[in-house]
């Protein structure tokens, strides 16, 4: 699902966020940086030990900040790293929107024209799906007209499930 906003596109696509073809993805990252499991091992695995060696360079870093490395041999150039919240630490929509937040400017600051996020926090952190999709895409949408140069935001979520809440969504504020 594609929908237009002013010189920007927001895309949902359901798949491996490590095989996106953007400047950079979004990994759902821990606050020390340290590629672990879910998403972050995955980029781990494909992307080589070089994301990890620059992560340790750039962590540890607050929730809802974000920060950016090579993408190592991954199809994308960077990999921004963005620590969502995990449930029950209080005050997670605000953090969840800093991170996507941070993250949007971020590639907008190196000059990106195209970045992937994944469902952040919506993993093992807990985080509820229906809520997660709409603190991200309402943070995205309120951004790009206003600040950004990107091009295109993809949200790629990892099956059906996630990609219906999000598609649901999406229509649900574009409508």
């Amino acid at each position: 699902m594609k929908y237009q906003l002013k010189n920007s596109i927001i895309e949902l696509v359901q798949g491996d966020i490590t095989e996106m073809e953007t400047d950079a993805i979004v990994n759902a990252a821990n606050a020390q940086l340290q590629l672990g499991g879910g998403v972050a091992g995955a980029i781990r695995r494909k992307g080589g030990p070089t994301i990890q060696r620059e992560c340790d360079a750039h962590g540890p870093i607050g929730v809802g900040e974000a920060a950016m490395t090579g993408a190592g041999d991954l199809k994308a150039r960077h990999v921004i790293h963005a620590v969502g919240p995990r449930m029950g630490e209080g005050d997670e929509d605000a953090k969840l929107r800093n991170a996507t937040l941070n993250s949007l400017k971020l590639a907008d600051e190196k000059g990106l024209k195209s970045v992937s996020f994944p469902a952040i926090s919506a993993g093992i952190f807990g985080f509820p799906i229906d809520r997660c999709a709409n603190v991200m895409l309402t943070t995205t949408m309120k951004y790009l007209p206003e600040s950004s140069s990107l091009e295109r935001v993809v949200f790629c979520l990892y099956g059906a499930d996630s990609y219906k809440v999000f598609e649901d969504e999406l229509k649900r504020l574009s409508g």
